[in-house]
């Protein structure tokens, strides 16, 4: 059972907790085996890598697993109240008619919805409190997060340190998602799947496709193992037979997940051969563009809404775990401007920090004539600011090979895939970083090292 008042440690605890001379040892190799370690994996960052990975203990990764499942039942459920289709709920949300590419309006909101999600976690006083969630198959960073932090425990186990106490990577987010993909679309063994990706998208590697697709070839082999035949493309480049199935690198698929956000796929012909192979029924994909307004951020508010009717132990979940949220409407604005040090504004479709106003952050002006402008809109959000705590962790300077300790802000996104807890993608920051944890401000990412 759930337990909803469960007392977290600091995020430091577990490392600290670990014996001082191991802890020494272990900051030592990796600092010596960061180009090992980052080889490949995504960053814009030209200064700083991680000389350990952040450590969770095995107790509080399951606790907040539980939280962060049970929390998406309750976002689709909050959903499903006031809609029963994709239409229904695109309608409610008002999100044009084409603005999400892929999406069929008829399609019943099921909670096959929830095959793959990645709440965004900030912790304040050591209590996780989820922000965002994120709902769809795009779903970026597992592979980055599942990378890094084996190459740190296999750097470990040459040192012997694997010896000398329990550590281990968090479950392989990689891994649980070609088991859910099988799974979720009932492929037979040898099925071929495409993964398709925007190149014309902003993330680090992108301007160079074929190195992109060597770095992925791991990816291929895991695949395999799952018993599936993967097959990497751009979106762009995908075409249709004369049966209308969807050929992807010169033959047809059997399946189809995606690596790009609907609503800003870069239109192509390949997006529209998609999108008639989908309608024609000749592929299914994993998972449905609906999960996408699932994880629209008004269900926040809708959460909020609902909580003083649902059961006693559900309401305590959200009122503990999500920070309280609101529909930014115009007879919210004078408030807005009074508690602006509190709040947070948010478009509610959209990601990656674009067009978010924190209060603390704006002088008067600039917050006042921003929420005003997004409550004339439409689409926006308010939620309570959430104070993240630093964290303390260990880097290696680039071009000197010194390490340093800092407390950084820090970020912890766990993957749940067919339900399945699935490892995180930890963001953290870096010596002299501001506190927004994007790819394009130089932030680092990080699997989970695993502790008793």
């Amino acid at each position: 059972m759930l337990d909803v008042d469960y007392r977290w440690p600091s995020a430091a605890q577990p490392w600290l907790d670990l014996p001082a001379d191991v802890r020494a040892d272990m900051v030592a190799a990796g600092a010596r085996s960061w180009r090992e370690v980052f080889d490949g994996r995504a960053t814009y960052n030209k200064q700083w890598r991680l000389a350990r990975p952040p450590v969770m203990d095995e107790t509080t990764l399951g606790v907040l697993n539980a939280v962060c499942d049970r929390l998406a039942q309750l976002i689709f459920e909050a959903c499903r109240r006031r809609a029963g289709t994709a239409g229904e709920l695109r309608r409610l949300l008002r999100v044009p008619d084409g603005e999400t590419r892929l999406l069929d309006d008829d399609e019943p909101l099921t909670e096959a919805l929830l095959d793959a999600f990645r709440p965004d976690v900030l912790l304040s006083d050591g209590v996780p409190k989820v922000v965002e969630y994120n709902i769809d198959s795009s779903l970026g960073g597992a592979f980055d997060a599942d990378t890094t932090v084996r190459r740190f425990v296999d750097v470990y186990r040459r040192h012997g340190l694997t010896e000398r106490i329990r550590l281990a990577a968090a479950p392989s987010a990689v891994d649980r998602r070609f088991a859910a993909i099988r799974a979720g679309l009932g492929l037979p063994d040898g099925a071929r799947v495409a993964m398709l990706i925007d190149f014309d998208a902003e993330y680090p590697g992108l301007d160079d496709p074929e190195r992109f697709f060597r770095l992925l070839t791991p990816v291929v082999d895991r695949a395999a193992v799952f018993g599936l035949d993967l097959v990497i493309a751009p979106v762009s480049q995908v075409t249709l037979d004369d049966q209308s199935r969807l050929v992807v690198r010169g033959g047809p698929v059997d399946g189809v997940f995606r690596l790009f956000v609907p609503n800003r796929v870069t239109p192509s012909a390949g997006v529209d051969a998609l999108e008639a192979a989908l309608a024609a029924g000749t592929v299914p994909m994993w998972v449905s563009a609906a999960a996408w307004l699932i994880a629209n951020k008004a269900a926040f508010a809708w959460l909020w809404d609902d909580a003083g009717d649902l059961p006693a132990a559900d309401r305590d979940l959200v009122h503990r775990y999500v920070p309280q949220t609101w529909m930014l409407t115009p007879d919210l604005v004078d408030r807005a401007i009074v508690e602006q040090r509190d709040l947070v504004a948010k478009p509610s479709d959209g990601s990656a920090g674009v067009d978010v106003l924190v209060g603390r952050a704006c002088d008067a002006d600039t917050w006042a004539g921003g929420v005003r402008r997004a409550a004339d809109r439409g689409g926006f959000i308010l939620q309570r600011y959430v104070k993240a705590d630093d964290v303390p962790l260990d880097f290696v300077h680039i071009e000197t090979g010194d390490t340093v300790s800092a407390d950084v802000p820090y970020s912890i996104a766990p993957y749940l895939f067919g339900r399945e807890p699935a490892g995180a993608c930890i963001r953290t920051g870096f010596p002299g970083c501001d506190a927004v944890l994007n790819l394009a401000r130089g932030v680092l990412l990080s699997g989970l090292l695993v502790v008793d």
